[in-house]
């Protein structure tokens, strides 16, 4: 069930030709089973859509759930901040991955994220993004294939690839904002990874 809507997402994620089409095509998706758990709508991105750096979380919340964009609750707030500090405010593109609240603001199940993982995907192509900065344990999970834990793989690179293989980008995993609300201590650690990022982002290019 779960790979053939993930084949049915994969063919309608191909064939959006925008930002704005992928977003429609997300609304309109059945095959994900968060869309029918009690979500008000979809939520799918908000920020540049020619952005440097793709900011890849978890999943909506109660905030985001009536809003209809990402980042928009308390740990929102402070995902903003942090971004505006390491003056990346404007050079970002923001999404989940997942793009239904899950009942009770539960962690999406490794399913639910791979029934979504086509329009993510489809989301990277048309940005293209130069890097990609996955926020929170579920979403370096999902993205990378990784089992480990955020923090013993947060502030390291990894090489995130596309199913076909045709699309590689650096993805650098660190702390979700909603951890640090619980543990402001770790706001250093997020802080350290966010400058990794800047660092990388800026550097000039190596002559061939």
């Amino acid at each position: 069930e779960a790979r053939r809507s993930s084949d049915e997402a994969r063919d309608i994620a191909a064939n959006t030709p925008d930002l704005a089409a992928l977003a429609a095509a997300i609304a309109n998706f059945d095959g994900c089973p968060l869309k029918a758990a009690g979500a008000r709508q979809a939520v799918f991105a908000r920020g540049a859509p020619d952005a440097a750096v793709m900011v890849i979380g978890e999943a909506p919340g109660a905030e985001e759930d009536i809003q209809g964009a990402p980042f928009v609750g308390r740990a929102g707030k402070l995902l903003d901040k942090m971004l505006a500090a390491a003056d990346l405010e404007g050079r970002v593109f923001i999404t989940n991955t997942v793009f239904w609240r899950p009942p009770g603001n539960r962690t999406p199940t490794l399913a639910e994220q791979q029934a979504c993982a086509p329009f993510l995907e489809r989301a990277i192509a048309l940005v293209a993004p130069k890097l990609l900065l996955l926020v929170g344990g579920a979403a370096a999970k999902s993205v990378l294939g990784q089992g480990d834990g955020i923090l013993s793989i947060r502030g390291r690179w990894f090489e995130w690839r596309s199913a076909d293989g045709s699309i590689e980008v650096p993805a650098l995993p660190t702390l979700h904002p909603a951890f640090l609300l619980r543990q402001p201590g770790a706001k250093k650690k997020a802080w350290e990874d966010l400058l990794t990022l800047v660092e990388r982002l800026d550097r000039p290019e190596r002559p061939p």
